[in-house]
């Protein structure tokens, strides 16, 4: 049970509210009482209990709404019900409102001790749980992204830095690292996470729409422009605009987004006025700007304004820790998404996406996951729905032709590991050798069918 774990006793006749404070006093809880409904709903505002032990009966209001009170107030707290007048009904109602148990008066008391002892035993082992899954979300996830590698640990500590200021950010990474849930992390942490976020490509707007797509234009501006347009940054008044692939845009448009972020004004295309906005930049790129800087591509003066602070955002190759939590997260949304009830990835699934690099990174293993999600017949992801067989493959074919080294002994080896590495590269060569026949496959390795049955399952190999 919780130590001195606390309880309330609820009871409109004082007899059996001193009967129950002595008796379960003397177990070693924190007994408080209340003589009626009123006082036991204003003892529930103020105080946490483990349990309340709830008579159905009550001078003033239901024991029920006692019940509901508690709920409301803290949905842990156990509540027992006990009444005179017990009725099927009742006892229903009590346990569609949450209640766990309903007894009987006159009770047996070693029952009744039982019965809480039961009730705050699973309470402690649900706020146990409740406890690990809590801890286990916060270190996989901050806001929007996924991981908890010392690099990505690296990246929250500064985006918790830099979100509360105004500070221009830079973002850089290579293409599908997840630059833009950074910027959108980096938003929503700030104090306008409640104002507009703006998303710019300049890869993807056109040089001759770029200026109108930025700044807006006026009516008659040019053919076509029959009334006053808002662009992005104004829209984008109070909040954030992320400017992806930054590293794109031309000399023209670069000299006017320097005098947007300097002053943070601009002038609509066909128009004489400025228009002032309050906004913040976060830029990103997959290009090596000062390498960019340096050939006279890309203002220096920009490059500095733009880039106060710098997060680099490493590939999923220079974060395989995070790997498994990623492709759990995608198998969850996409399994929803679907309609499916897909819980895992076998653990030879995860090792065959360890094994691959992932050059187009956590775009890439989104793409995938979904795919193998909409194919997927069972309620387990498979190596065989990863449509990864040829890097299966490849991996095989380098543990045949690996070289064990009896010398590295002196240095240290995990020998479980290399058993198991090659056990499972024979037992994967044998069932692609017998075309996926167990019986097959157990006489090409001198062994029984049960024995072959026992080590696919102990290192979780599904299919040949």
């Amino acid at each position: 049970m919780p130590e001195e774990a606390r309880l309330l006793i609820v009871d409109d006749e004082l007899s059996m509210r001193e009967f129950l404070e002595i008796m379960l006093s003397k177990e070693g809880y924190r007994v408080e009482s209340a003589e009626s409904g009123k006082q036991a709903n204003a003892m529930l505002e103020r105080e946490t209990y483990d349990l309340a032990l709830c008579d159905i009966r009550l001078g003033d209001i239901s024991g029920l709404e006692v019940l509901r009170k508690a709920k409301q107030v803290n949905p842990d707290t156990v509540v027992i019900m006990i009444s005179a007048y017990a009725t099927a009904e009742n006892a229903v109602e009590a346990m569609n409102e949450g209640a766990y148990d309903y007894l009987p008066k006159p009770f047996n008391n070693d029952e009744l001790k039982q019965t809480i002892a039961k009730a705050l035993e699973l309470k402690t082992l649900s706020d146990e749980k409740k406890r690990i899954d809590d801890e286990l979300r916060e270190s996989l996830h901050f806001d929007l992204l996924v991981g908890n590698s010392p690099r990505m640990k690296h990246i929250y500590a500064i985006i918790e830095q830099v979100a509360p200021t105004q500070t221009s950010v830079m973002i850089t990474g290579e293409s599908g690292t997840g630059k833009e849930l950074i910027a959108k992390a980096i938003h929503n942490q700030s104090d306008r996470h409640d104002k507009p976020f703006i998303v710019i490509n300049c890869g993807s707007i056109p040089e001759t729409l770029m200026e109108s797509e930025f700044f807006g234009y006026k009516k008659g501006a040019f053919t076509g422009a029959n009334q006053d347009k808002k662009g992005l940054f104004e829209a984008a008044d109070k909040g954030t605009v992320f400017m992806d692939e930054v590293g794109e845009l031309s000399a023209q448009m670069q000299v006017k987004l320097l005098r947007v972020v300097q002053e943070r004004s601009f002038k609509p295309v066909g128009g004489n006025d400025d228009i002032s906005v309050d906004i913040r930049i976060i830029a990103a790129t997959n290009k090596q700007l000062e390498d960019e800087v340096i050939a006279g591509r890309f203002r220096e003066d920009l490059y500095y304004r733009l880039n106060v602070v710098e997060i680099k955002v490493p590939p999923l190759r220079e974060r395989k820790a995070d790997l498994r939590a990623l492709a759990q997260h995608f198998l969850e949304k996409y399994s929803r998404q679907a309609g499916k009830e897909i819980t895992k990835i076998s653990s030879y699934a995860v090792d065959l996406l360890q094994k691959y690099d992932f050059p187009g990174n956590i775009r890439e293993l989104e793409n995938l996951i979904e795919r193998s999600v909409a194919l997927s017949t069972t309620n387990i992801l498979l190596p065989d729905n990863l449509s990864l067989s040829i890097h299966k493959r490849r991996w095989i074919e380098g543990i045949e032709n690996r070289r064990f080294d009896l010398d590295d002994v002196a240095n240290g080896v995990a020998l479980d590991n290399i058993l198991a590495e090659i056990e499972r590269a024979y037992l994967e060569k044998a069932l692609s050798c017998a075309n996926g026949n167990k019986n097959k496959a157990a006489e090409l390795l001198g062994i029984s069918f049960r024995s072959f049955r026992y080590r696919c399952s102990k290192l979780d190999i599904e299919k040949p």
